[in-house]
């Protein structure tokens, strides 16, 4: 998994090829298909393991003390060291979902999963302070799409000024709900 993980980082699901993560890996390809029926299910784990570690995350600023704006900006703070750590990759989700067709269901359903427990996290917290449960769905869908952007931009132009100014934009949406 690990060598699947680094090649499917580095150069995309698509770019990579079985016997490729079999002779990276140094196994067997028996052994590899002992694990994985296909480049697919190898696909679907890989997203699995990724979505595990980002709940880990969420779940932590959920379950900490504080104020609700501070847990949405904490979340959006972890874009830019994230990219630099993945020299600027971008979300696995959105790379593998540009590269797979309508046929690949279960990886479709886990890059739809991982990207609505993205909603629900903002759901939970807007709810906290939003001035309604429609508001508060709004505002969720709204810091989604921002974080969303954030990645993707900051992913498209090597930078991290996209990031940052997602952070300062989803303080300000979330403190303006706030006041009102």
């Amino acid at each position: 998994m690990e060598t699947a993980t680094r090649l499917f980082q580095e150069r995309g699901f698509s770019e990579v090829g079985i016997n490729e993560i079999i002779e990276k890996a140094e196994t067997a390809k028996a052994s590899f298909y002992q694990h994985f029926k296909s480049k697919t299910d190898l696909c679907e784990a890989w997203l699995q393991t990724i979505h595990e570690r980002s709940e880990e995350i969420r779940s932590e600023i959920l379950d900490s003390a504080g104020d609700p704006v501070d847990k949405i900006v904490s979340y959006f703070e972890g874009i830019e060291p994230f990219l630099k750590a993945n020299d600027f990759r971008g979300c696995p989700y959105s790379n593998t979902a540009a590269v797979v067709d309508s046929g690949c269901c279960g990886i479709r359903g886990k890059i739809e999963s991982h990207k609505d427990s993205i909603r629900q996290f903002f759901r939970q917290l807007t709810g906290e302070f939003a001035r309604s449960g429609e508001r508060a769905s709004q505002l969720a869908d709204q810091l989604f799409l921002l974080f969303s952007g954030a990645t993707s931009e900051s992913q498209n132009l090597r930078a991290t000024w996209p990031a940052r100014t997602a952070c300062r934009a989803a303080r300000e949406i979330c403190e303006a709900e706030r006041d009102r």
